[in-house]
């Protein structure tokens, strides 16, 4: 695996290392996105035409920096396939045809096209506003967004189906009601469905209203149809959006219980059972997590950062994948240490009842963190476990 490429795929894609200069990368692309879309509307203005020159460089700059990303993107494909199970070209081919890489694609492709037409055509431009597509990569709210749509196609499909009917109905109504009184504005159904249309979604652009007694009637039920019937996709896409947060602030507890020592040996439904017990919790510097004295109802997990438990002579500092806080849960008693963090931290924690639950559940957890425990007070023995 050639160096120059790793250190490529390290900037492009999130990984261990080069953690600072990938954020670097991904902020400058994200910048230049929104520059090259903020150029294009721009230019639609009456000053953004006097600018022209200074717009079209912008959006020249833009389309060879995105047609280079698309080359690396495409130079590092391999590195970013696991365990190469795929051959260079296979996973160079497989990049292109996924969702980001048909955005690169489409981002560059009204660019090259503008070398051989006219780069202030008005369908040229609408193509290149495609690239502000490219913000899915680095925005996970969009990400969400489609995946909250895939999961629930089904129910939004039927709730389409039912506003259609609706739609259809109130529109072939109204035309019967209006039709006399009003021949040009309700001529024909496909007339009606326009009003329909802009009465259901309580716009009310007032281009067209009914002028007979039953037709203003109708129009306050079709009134109160729409506000029913825009409420049933609304109500199902918040419960797809609350239930694939949960789902993915799972798949990242899961993660991070799967890399704490304590548990890495476990299999991955022993690792699922455990992860839906943790909650994560974030302390900021010098903050007290547990004081001495106080009645133990949880223990914590490091996930990131550093504590300091408060124990004589020499005291202990913990850091990520250790654990503290459990030996007041073992022994039902009150804690013993103080435990104050040094840094910013990121914990995962485990209440008193869940604590005796999982313990019960796996007797093997139990014997270990109770061996550690027994080790904890002793520093020089390094035990991974502390009050």
């Amino acid at each position: 695996m050639p160096l120059p490429r790793i250190i490529a795929a390290s900037l492009l894609e999130e990984g261990e290392s080069f953690s600072t200069a990938h954020r670097l990368t991904k902020l400058a692309l994200v910048a230049f996105i929104l520059i090259s879309i903020t150029a294009i509307v721009c230019e639609t203005t009456v000053s953004g035409r006097t600018h022209g020159t200074q717009l079209q460089a912008v959006e020249y700059l833009a389309g060879v920096l995105f047609v280079l990303e698309l080359l690396l993107r495409l130079w590092v494909a391999p590195e970013l396939m696991p365990d190469g199970l795929l051959q260079p070209s296979k996973a160079r081919w497989a990049y292109l045809c996924s969702v980001y890489g048909v955005i690169d694609l489409v981002a560059i492709v009204p660019f090259l096209l503008g070398l051989v037409l006219p780069m202030d055509a008005d369908w040229l431009r609408v193509l290149r506003l495609l690239r502000v597509l490219k913000l899915a990569r680095y925005v996970p709210a969009i990400g969400l967004f489609a995946a909250v749509l895939r999961a629930e196609r089904r129910p939004l499909l039927a709730a389409l189906m039912v506003m259609l009917v609706l739609l259809l109905i109130n529109s072939a109504a109204m035309y019967a009601l209006e039709h006399d009184a009003q021949p040009t504005s309700f001529s024909s159904i496909p007339h009606a469905m326009w009003w329909c249309m802009v009465t259901m979604a309580t716009v009310g652009y007032g281009d067209i209203i009914p002028v007979t007694a039953a037709g203003r009637v109708f129009g306050g039920f079709v009134m109160l149809f729409g506000i029913a019937m825009f409420a049933v996709p609304a109500g199902i896409l918040a419960t797809g959006f609350a239930a694939e947060i949960r789902k993915r602030d799972f798949v990242v507890t899961w993660q991070m219980v799967a890399k704490l020592p304590l548990f890495a040996h476990l299999d991955a439904g022993r690792i699922a059972e455990i992860a839906g017990l943790l909650k994560r919790q974030v302390v900021p510097a010098q903050y007290v997590v547990v004081r001495r004295g106080e009645t133990a109802d949880s223990m914590y997990f490091i996930l990131e950062g550093e504590v300091e438990v408060d124990i004589q002579p020499v005291p202990l500092r913990l850091r990520r994948g250790q654990y503290f806080g459990e030996l007041a849960l073992l022994n039902d008693t009150v804690r013993n240490a103080t435990v104050t963090a040094v840094s910013d931290c990121l914990l995962l924690t485990l209440d008193a009842a869940d604590f005796r639950r999982m313990l019960n559940a796996h007797p093997d957890l139990k014997q270990e963190m109770t061996e550690l425990a027994q080790r904890r007070l002793n520093p020089t023995q390094g035990s991974g476990a502390s009050e």
